[in-house]
């Protein structure tokens, strides 16, 4: 609590309790919305969708701890890899939407998925007059790959491969 209370009282007067606080000194308040502060590069804001990585394998659904993911498919006939071959099935996507009402960002749908289709982008304003209106279907979804950043290098001597962001 002394701790607290010190750092509290060095906030608020940074010249000492004899003078006045200083307007300038102190706490930084950045004044939202007028000046909007730039997050971190890999924040946790929202979450893109990147199409055709998708298989519909509904892990991220399963594993999501608030059940505010909703995925959809159906299967598909595709080609067969060679000729002469029998044609193979493939899962594609009805619908994939998250609740953003009732996701509570813990990311385990993006550590989960096997094949890449789940990035965290940085942006944080996506707010709605109405709750109803923060459930992204697939479409919004994928309209955030665009704002999701490069993945950084690791560090020298690592023999972990650098993830890669769809484009």
């Amino acid at each position: 609590m002394g701790v607290t209370a010190r750092t509290m009282l060095r906030t608020l007067f940074p010249d000492g309790l004899t003078k006045p606080p200083s307007p300038t000194r102190g706490a930084h308040t950045v004044q939202y919305p007028h000046v909007k502060e730039e997050p971190v590069t890999r924040a946790r804001g929202v979450i893109g969708l990147h199409h055709d990585n998708c298989t519909v394998c509904m892990l991220c659904a399963r594993e999501c701890p608030d059940w505010c993911i909703y995925i959809e498919g159906h299967k598909e006939l595709a080609p067969p890899r060679r000729p002469g071959g029998k044609p193979r099935q493939r899962n594609k996507i009805d619908r994939f939407d998250i609740d953003y009402a009732l996701c509570m960002y813990c990311g385990i749908c993006v550590e989960v998925c096997p094949f890449d289709a789940l990035f965290w982008s940085p942006e944080f304003e996506y707010s709605e007059p109405r709750i109803a209106d923060l459930l992204h279907d697939a479409d919004r979804l994928a309209d955030w790959m665009d704002t999701v950043p490069e993945f950084e290098g690791y560090e020298a001597g690592s023999t972990q491969k650098k993830r890669a962001v769809p484009q």
